[in-house]
């Protein structure tokens, strides 16, 4: 019926007759819609149908080249490392340092941080840095274990820093999800090998959260410990399905599982279509794990927090302690994110550190970055973060390299008028859209964040030792049983029964009653006709999909109260916690152990820079007073743009070389321990580094002033610091381009 202008009455809504035509209009829409939504689920079938029947399956979209394969070590292991080529052919700059992205084993197939251009990857070979990708294949090496998998990574690592002799720093590693905290476990374990790391996501303290919210973190209380992971592992004839893991993701959110997810799709699917395709390539691939893999990761990490008790210890008797990672970390974490929040990306920070004097004389850099509302996923496939964060963390890694130790929080300013113009005055110091800051912070810091208190330990503590009870008695009565029954042929058609899978095979070309879909969805995109978006009946259908989603949310909210308040009844009962054998002294039910071995080495590194004072040349003595200066509590945040302004006064080694990234570290961490130690000794003995020559004691202070001032003018105590170190370099002179660091002016 074509419109009347001149009759407004039969365009009105409740006109019947243009109701009818809605109705019509509507009706053909939604039938045409619900072809070619049957033809994009039977896409995303025989995707998963020809994915499934792959050596390696991934979903990466750049070109690689294998490096190792992991299937070929003396411990072999599912996992391989590759080299991503530059799509433009363009080599990268040979002396950047390599980044290695790592993505994560947690169920799903490989490739979520090379899924997109603008991704961790894309970042990386658009910097012009050397890119490497560790990925794996669905099916595990028979008998292969978590530390296998540590071993393997760490010879990754080696590898690439072998191809890689003139980069300036180690290999900068990104680990997502669970491959950050496997990572943390391979650097706890080689600290020498690795640079900085990038945690995305990652969990590393499992039992941390707060009331009302993370109810993931109940789920092994409530089943009882990982008995039921143990009964998987036999069911599965000693194979893991990582189908199980992804359903306990998509059980946390049921709107989004049962329906959003697909309506979306359903409503828009004219434009939503190819990005749905390309999601479920990678989250509808479920890979396998060794059950003893999947029992420790169990055990040790989500019952048992024991990684962030520093309580973990591979074959040999080496301790597992994030406290000898010498590099600094970087943890970026979202409120967003119902899998990993940030309490569980930074609650082992208050495990292992008791005060920030601890943390700082530990040598450990922790610099966090909280995002407000970007989801778990969104960390590694959104391309604003990708765009922003990701952009930003790979632009400044030379100067996270070199921070001193402590912790600090990223924050991302906006270039303002008043920065741009600085810019145009001193040069480009800080590259992109954003001036990146580390801002530092204390420990009280993240105790703000909200966590357990000592009856939540408690609670958790016995749910551990729950869990332990449980998985003894499986083992002794059952577990023999349910292994005499499996085959292998019946695990595999318990996987294949999973509903995980049955949902992309039953829609599939598998299913005859699917043969006539794609020629009709062909008829139907040739003769498309879209409804209006003001259809009445079209509102009505965005209505009533609302009240489902709400009808879902409510009950989520509904389950996850229950479940936390039959979690703490159950397991702050002290009759339970006698009962395995926790003390009703009421205190804290663990104590993190000491390193007599490590606290000793750090004593003595400590006790030896402190005797360093009259040692060094003018670069030193630069480096000394910056760092006075910077302690001021008007500099507590250290800006890109200071760093940026060092690099470019292209600072000298003792015999005339331009300072690497390396030196550069080694140099700032010395003089800061100095400072810590005993400032009043560092600044007696500051004179004795310089050069005699007026001229060159001037152009060092001039190279203090310039980086001192990159970020602004100076006020208060930091001003007045500035002064100090002025008469103690002396007069003023003209700005020099280089400065000879070589002691003394020889």
């Amino acid at each position: 019926m074509s419109e009347d202008k001149s009759n407004p009455w039969l365009n009105w809504p409740g006109n019947p007759f243009n109701l009818a035509q809605q109705a019509s209009d509507y009706w053909i829409d939604a039938a045409q819609r619900s072809v070619l939504f049957m033809d994009v689920l039977r896409q995303r079938g025989d995707e998963r149908n020809h994915r499934a029947e792959q050596t390696a399956p991934h979903v990466l979209t750049f070109a690689f080249d294998v490096v190792m394969d992991g299937r070929h070590l003396e411990r072999p292991v599912n996992y391989g490392l590759l080299h991503i080529q530059q799509p433009d052919g363009v080599q990268p700059d040979p002396t950047k340092r390599p980044f290695i992205v790592f993505d994560p084993r947690a169920g799903h197939g490989p490739g979520i941080g090379g899924m997109k251009h603008d991704s961790e990857i894309g970042v990386v070979l658009k910097a012009g840095h050397p890119c490497y990708f560790v990925g794996f294949t669905p099916h595990p090496v028979p008998g292969q274990t978590i530390e296998d998998v540590c071993r393997a990574e760490a010879q990754f690592i080696a590898r690439v820093a072998e191809l890689h002799p003139h980069a300036d720093g180690k290999p900068a590693l990104i680990g997502n999800c669970q491959a950050g905290w496997q990572i943390m476990m391979t650097s706890a374990l080689n600290p020498d090998l690795v640079g900085p790391l990038v945690l995305a996501g990652a969990p590393l303290s499992y039992w941390a959260g707060v009331r009302g919210k993370n109810p993931l973190r109940y789920l092994g209380g409530i089943l009882g410990g990982t008995w039921m992971t143990a009964l998987a592992g036999d069911l599965g004839n000693g194979i893991f399905d990582g189908a199980q893991l992804v359903e306990n993701f998509e059980k946390m959110n049921p709107s989004n599982t049962l329906w959003s997810k697909n309506y979306n799709v359903y409503s828009k699917i004219d434009t939503e279509a190819q990005r749905f395709l390309d999601f479920e390539k990678w989250w509808g691939n479920p890979v396998l794990l060794n059950a003893g893999e999947m029992q420790y990761i169990a055990d040790s990490l989500f019952v048992g927090n024991r990684l962030s008790d520093a309580a973990l210890l591979d074959s040999a008797g080496h301790r597992i302690d994030l406290r000898n990672v010498k590099s600094p970390i970087v943890v970026f974490c979202s409120w967003g994110d119902d899998i990993t929040p940030p309490q569980q990306a930074l609650g082992w920070v208050l495990d292992l550190y008791e005060d920030d004097a601890a943390l700082v004389a530990g040598g450990q850099t922790i610099i966090y970055s909280m995002h407000q509302s970007i989801g778990h996923l969104g960390i590694f496939v959104s391309a604003s973060v990708a765009n922003k964060e990701h952009e930003e963390f790979t632009a400044a890694m030379d100067m996270i390299d070199i921070m001193p130790p402590g912790l600090y929080e990223a924050v991302f300013l906006d270039k303002d008028e008043e920065m741009l113009q600085a810019e145009i005055a001193a040069g480009d110091l800080a590259a992109g859209d954003y001036v990146m800051r580390f801002e530092r912070r204390n420990l009280d810091a993240l105790r703000a964040l909200g966590g357990n208190d000592v009856a939540d330990e408690r609670r958790f503590a016995t749910v551990a030792r729950v869990s332990e009870i449980n998985k003894g008695l499986y083992q002794t009565l059952l577990s023999p049983v349910v292994k005499s029954l499996v085959t292998e042929t019946s695990a595999e058609h318990l996987r294949e029964a999973h509903p995980l899978r049955m949902r992309y095979t039953a829609f599939s070309s598998k299913n005859p009653l699917l043969n006539h879909i794609p020629a009709l969805a062909e008829k139907v995109r040739a003769e498309r006709r879209p409804v209006a978006k003001d259809n009445v009946f079209m509102q009505l259908q965005e209505a009533w999909s609302k009240q489902i989603v709400e009808s879902l949310d409510r009950y989520r909210d509904l389950r996850d109260q229950l479940t936390e308040s039959t979690f703490l009844g159950v397991y702050g009962s002290p009759l339970l916690q006698s009962l395995v054998g926790l003390s009703t002294d009421g205190g804290k039910p663990r104590r993190i152990g000491r390193d007599i071995a490590r606290e000793a080495a750090v004593t003595a590194h400590r006790a030896a820079a402190a005797l360093l004072t009259k040692e060094g040349g003018t670069t030193e003595a630069i480096i000394r007073g910056l760092l006075y200066i910077f302690r001021s509590p008007e500099m507590s945040a250290a800006d890109e743009r200071a760093f940026a302004a060092m690099r470019q006064l292209r600072l000298r080694t003792t015999d005339d070389k331009e300072m690497s990234v390396t030196v550069l570290k080694r140099i700032l961490r010395e003089q800061y321990v100095m400072l810590q130690l005993n400032e009043a000794a560092a600044l007696a003995d500051l004179p004795l580094l310089l050069p005699e020559e007026p001229e060159a004691r001037a152009t060092a202070l001039s190279i203090v002033r310039q980086v001192a001032g990159a970020t602004g003018t100076l006020t208060g105590d930091a001003a007045a610091r500035l002064e100090r170190i002025a008469d103690i370099f002396g007069p003023a002179a003209p700005k020099l381009a280089v400065v000879n660091g070589k002691k003394k002016g020889g």
